[in-house]
């Protein structure tokens, strides 16, 4: 039997990150097995284990592979805002729309830190959103000695808002107390011009 292409076995690896990223959404890491995985992906248990070593290892790739959607999401949000404190604006409140999704709260909110680590989880949020928080922070005057800082304790911020809101699914009302909260925040840090 041929191997399959590099293409097809990319192809294949991404396939199953977004299949296990639904199952663990769905189910919860600890519910979800590699077989499930493998069997919904019409592949074997075998290549599973050949993209990701294990259970652990591919839940960090949809750990990984999450954090990159939300970074997009709040990147295209951003670009399309005009000036700097706008764009931090626009995309903080995408990220918080965006980690809201019942399958990123699950997923990279709540099991995440207990399944790869805390700092594992941490490192993954600092490639992602957390480097765009920083840079858009940055462009909004704020002064080179707080960024680091500061882009802990607002992302910190708007990670415990998901939570709470995550508490309070569909509540229109807790929703747009929390966009509102954000915005106080925000104001604080980089004022509307």
């Amino acid at each position: 039997m041929p191997r399959a292409t590099a293409a097809a076995a990319a192809e294949t690896a991404r396939r199953l990150v977004e299949i296990a990223a639904d199952l663990f959404a769905e189910r919860g890491y600890a519910a979800v097995a590699l077989d499930d995985v493998a069997t919904a992906g019409g592949v074997t248990r075998g290549a599973v284990y050949h993209h990701y070593g294990s259970k652990a290892g591919l839940f960090r790739a949809v750990t990984a592979h999450l954090q990159r959607e939300v970074a997009a999401t709040l990147v295209e949000a951003a670009e399309a805002a005009g000036g700097p404190a706008d764009r931090l604006r626009a995309g903080s409140h995408a990220f918080l729309d965006a980690i809201t999704a019942p399958r990123m709260v699950r997923i990279l909110l709540v099991e995440a830190p207990a399944v790869v680590g805390w700092q594992v989880w941490r490192a993954l949020d600092a490639e992602s959103s957390a480097v765009h928080l920083r840079e858009a922070l940055a462009e909004a005057g704020v002064p080179a000695a707080l960024l680091d800082a500061l882009t802990a304790q607002l992302s910190g911020a708007m990670n415990e808002a998901a939570l709470w809101l995550a508490e309070r699914d569909g509540d229109a009302e807790a929703r747009e107390a929390a966009h509102r909260a954000l915005d106080v925040l925000l104001d604080a840090v980089a004022p509307p011009p």
